[in-house]
């Protein structure tokens, strides 16, 4: 996920990614702990992503 598109999606939508991405970083912890992870790099996207929509997030609340 790009910043570019963070900044399209509404306060809603932000709050539903960032709890899509929550769910997703457990289930990758998950996986890792019972030895079923392949994919290890897509724990640095999903942080990354994290990142990105609680940034804007918060600029969103500094706006306001």
């Amino acid at each position: 996920m790009k910043a570019e598109d963070v900044r399209a999606l509404s306060d809603d939508q932000l709050q539903d990614e960032l709890l899509k991405l929550k769910k997703e970083q457990f289930n990758l912890r998950f996986q890792q702990a019972t030895g079923q992870l392949e994919n290890t790099a897509r724990f640095k996207q999903i942080r990354r992503d994290i990142a990105r929509v609680k940034t804007d997030q918060r600029r969103r609340a500094l706006e306001n």
